[in-house]
């Protein structure tokens, strides 16, 4: 139903115009008044959607278009189309993407979260080391309280490749302590080439390894990738036969 102008007025928070335009008694004014602020509307909508999506630090846009599903396990109840819908993030609910190298897990993390910005939510995206090494950088110089403040304003935080490089126990600990902040407060979706109980592996301490897990878990939507990785299935098919 399109919106009338009250009602544009209103969602731009124009005080005045209803009024000016009631006392003038001219439709086809009040027709112009109208698609002037359909547009603006919308105009302030992708700016805040570009706005969103370059402050998310996605390493490539992507999106779902020609994206492939038949090689991922759902958990029960749920399609590509039902996760699409972002019920999930109000709700503060966690997605674990889990599988083989390759198989699409940052593609869907990313397309999720750029989806998320058209919605109008703040999103954050981190390479998991990256992640460490800034907040380390910041625990060093004193300024580690106001990044993790910063991080707690977002709806969605990404957390890509946990499981390709080993941490610290010092970077552990401070990735368990951003995890606790997000826990039934933000939503977080995390990409991982290995099981949870390799987790130790990368986090040294397996009781902080079990309470990480545990936030994480909690309220999550657990989804399995499997097959062997796109990258290298391209690239086969690019050497001469």
């Amino acid at each position: 139903m399109k919106p009338d102008l009250t009602e544009l007025c209103r969602q731009l928070r124009l005080a005045h115009v209803v009024d000016y335009v009631a006392q003038q008694q001219d439709e086809q004014m009040n027709e112009l008044v109208e698609r002037l602020l359909v547009a603006e509307k919308e105009g302030r909508r992708r700016a805040k959607l570009g706005k969103l999506v370059q402050q998310a630090g996605f390493p490539h846009l992507k999106t779902f278009d020609g994206y492939v599903d038949d090689h991922i396990t759902f958990p029960g109840g749920h399609t590509l189309d039902v996760l699409r819908e972002m019920t999930w993030l109000p709700c503060r609910e966690n997605l674990l993407l889990m599988g083989a190298v390759g198989t699409g897990k940052t593609h869907m993390a990313t397309a999720l979260g750029v989806e998320a910005c058209r919605r109008g939510q703040a999103v954050q995206f981190y390479r998991a080391s990256d992640l460490v090494a800034v907040l380390q950088e910041k625990f060093a110089a004193g300024a580690l309280s106001r990044f993790r403040e910063k991080l707690k304003k977002v709806d969605l935080l990404i957390l890509d490749e946990v499981g390709y490089v080993p941490f610290s126990q010092t970077g552990s600990e401070l990735l368990f302590n951003v995890i606790a902040d997000c826990y039934e407060q933000q939503s977080v979706i995390v990409t991982s080439n290995l099981e949870f109980g390799q987790w130790t592996s990368i986090f040294g301490s397996t009781k902080l390894t079990s309470a990480l897990v545990d936030r994480l878990v909690h309220h999550a939507h657990i989804l399995s990738f499997t097959g062997e990785s796109f990258r290298l299935k391209q690239a086969m098919e690019r050497i001469p036969q």
